[in-house]
């Protein structure tokens, strides 16, 4: 088959378009689609690229390397020297913890040396930063207490390498064979330890003050030209050129991305500089998920599929008990503890590394090191399954059992006024209320929530909002409305249903992100809808209109008869959204009527001494 440039990418391409978005339609990961698309395309399945996807590997690998740069352009040095502690504890908790298990099993159950038995548990032990950190990303799960736990380990785990790769040369008994003397090493690799430890400090510390008084000076330079493709290239030679000096001392070329981007956190490029590298960050780890899966040799897997099965299983488990125990340790709840240990359970790409390594030095033999690699990246297609698991089947029971092992407070007041959901959005509104006398009985079902805004001097309820019993003992049957503001549209709309039932007395005033959710609250018979994103940008609007000399008065006008006409619009669109061709046609008249109406409310004849919305109006005509 042509193996020409332009071929191999147009299957590449083909490949990610096809298979990510059946993917993502299938509701799975991202990751998936590109791990499926690898395997399809692979040399076992289609054989469509190289043999075990190692045309790309190389090359795709850099996708790792940019991920770790922009993870460092994220983390302010502050705080990540306040992390330093819980990296450490839970990043060498985990790979101790789980090396030792793994070491002690197969020293018990397989024939290997012990050197190749530490060399194989290190290189297991070891989690997928690449696959770890895009799942939290898609799942919008990267600020929460796992996600922080995840990224403190992984950090650790990509730190850790270094001294890894340093102690595997060690194991080594005898002198290097010369079918293993091909071995890739450093410019330093022939110098003594201690000058071989102050060249390596020496060029960490190259790093640190180039980007303080090199690089910044140069960006600056560079945003001069005002040349967006020039600031492009800078920000890749930044990345290509830290990632080779690492590369040249023996260090991770990926940690030297990290410690760039640390670096740079604090400088005013910091987002013009993650906006021209993300693109290709993200091309080249979808390249790198395609290679994973053209790399698992199927036919080497059918030759021993008990050993390779129940090994990758195995050490599923024993990750998933490690990280599970740690996540008790560091007190977390049962929900945030079964996505860190599912989130963490695979092996990494790291491990390709330090096994391909061993195998050069003759620790391992070529045949294990494959089942070894295979094992790997099973492990890491299995990863996006069982997060899946985890979410349809394990987190409804533990995790919803957990938050309601608090029983719901006794509610003793009753009011004219009901909120449930006291967030951002639901406190503002008790606020307002509260400053112009209004009494309401708050309810949320974040318990630490609640104890906070105690804490706060507000009168909280924990409860759900869902739970018949809850809203009769709030006082729903005597009160006059009832306000739905949590943040979630599906507990928000189940509220609404359950009251429309119980209490149809009730004047509902309910909040609703975007128009999806309006729809399904006006089939569900509600008048008062409250868009947070029409609000908010009319609201902006308006400020833009009278920045650009239109009178605050006009403007603002023309706002509230905007949403005014969108309120109507959008009770004609719910009816007909089922029905793309009609809500297309509807929708293109709705925008031109609009338009239309505002144009001709431009021309109505206001009083011209109404110049109440804007004093500034009165002054310019006076001073002229």
């Amino acid at each position: 088959m042509d193996n020409s440039f332009f071929v191999q990418a147009i299957i590449y391409l083909t490949a990610a378009v096809v298979c990510v978005p059946f993917a993502k339609k299938m509701g799975l990961s991202s990751i998936l689609g590109y791990l499926f698309a690898g395997i399809i395309i692979g040399p076992f399945v289609l054989g469509l690229i190289g043999t075990k996807g190692e045309d790309i590997m190389h090359f795709a690998e850099f996708g790792v390397v940019m991920m770790l740069f922009l993870i460092g352009l994220e983390l302010d040095p502050y705080k990540f020297w306040k992390m330093r502690k819980f990296i450490l504890g839970m990043g060498s908790l985990q790979l101790i913890g789980s090396s030792l298990l793994l070491f002690l099993l197969c020293f018990i159950f397989m024939d290997w040396s012990w050197q190749t038995n530490l060399v194989i548990c290190l290189a297991l032990s070891l989690s997928s930063t690449a696959i770890v950190l895009q799942t939290l990303k898609e799942k919008g799960l990267s600020q929460t207490s796992m996600g922080r736990s995840s990224f403190a380990v992984l950090l650790f785990q990509d730190i850790a390498v270094i001294p890894i790769l340093a102690i595997i040369p060690l194991l080594i008994s005898g002198e290097i064979t010369s079918e293993n003397s091909e071995i890739h090493t450093s410019l330093i690799s022939d110098f003594a330890g201690w000058l071989q430890t102050l060249i390596v400090v020496f060029a960490i510390a190259i790093i640190y003050f180039s980007g303080r008084f090199i690089i910044v000076p140069l960006l600056h330079v560079i945003a001069k030209t005002r040349l967006q493709e020039l600031f492009t290239a800078t920000a890749l030679l930044l990345v290509v050129g830290v990632s080779y000096l690492m590369q040249l001392v023996g260090l991770s070329p990926a940690l030297g991305a990290f410690m760039a981007g640390v670096v740079l956190a604090n400088s005013e490029f910091r987002h013009e500089l993650e906006g021209d590298i993300a693109p290709f960050k993200g091309l080249l780890l979808g390249l790198f998920f395609i290679g994973v899966g053209a790399s698992i040799n199927f036919q080497l897997i059918m030759e021993n599929p008990i050993f390779i099965f129940v090994f990758g299983a195995v050490l599923t488990g024993i990750k998933f008990i490690v990280l599970f125990a740690i996540g008790k340790i560091y007190k977390k709840s049962n929900d945030q503890n079964f996505l860190f240990s599912f989130g963490l359970s695979q092996a990494g790409e790291f491990g390709f590394v330090i096994l391909s390594f061993s195998t050069q030095l003759g620790i391992l033999t070529s045949l294990l090191a494959n089942q070894i690699m295979a094992i790997i990246a099973l492990s890491m297609v299995s990863t996006p399954f069982l997060l899946l698991i985890n979410e349809k089947w394990i987190d409804p029971y533990f995790g919803v059992k957990e938050k309601n092992e608090k029983e719901a407070d006794f509610i003793d007041e009753n009011n004219e006024v009901i909120i449930a959901g006291f967030g951002h959005f639901g406190s503002t509104i008790g606020r307002l209320l509260k400053a112009n006398g209004v009494k309401a009985t708050i309810l949320d079902h974040d318990s630490d929530r609640v104890d906070l805004l105690r804490k706060m001097g507000f009168k909280v309820y924990y409860g759900d909002a869902t739970r018949l019993e809850l809203l009769k003992a709030a006082g729903a049957e005597n009160a006059k409305i009832f306000i739905a503001a949590i943040d979630n549209p599906e507990v928000n709309l189940s509220v609404v249903e359950l009251l429309r039932k119980h209490f149809p007395h009730l004047n509902i005033l309910t909040r609703a992100r975007n128009r999806v959710d309006a729809y399904e609250l006006i089939d569900h018979g509600v008048d008062k809808i409250y868009r947070e994103t029409l609000y908010t940008a009319v609201h902006l609007g308006v400020d833009a209109l009278t920045q650009l000399g239109h009178r605050k008065y006009s403007a603002t006008r023309q706002g509230q008869r905007f949403i005014k006409y969108d309120e109507a619009a959008i009770r004609k669109l719910a009816s007909k959204r089922h029905d793309k061709m009609a809500y297309l046609a509807t929708v293109k008249d709705e925008i031109e009527m609009q338009e239309e109406l505002l144009k001709n409310d431009m021309h109505i004849n206001f009083s011209s001494s109404d110049h109440a919305w804007d004093s500034e109006h009165l002054k310019k005509q006076i001073n002229t």
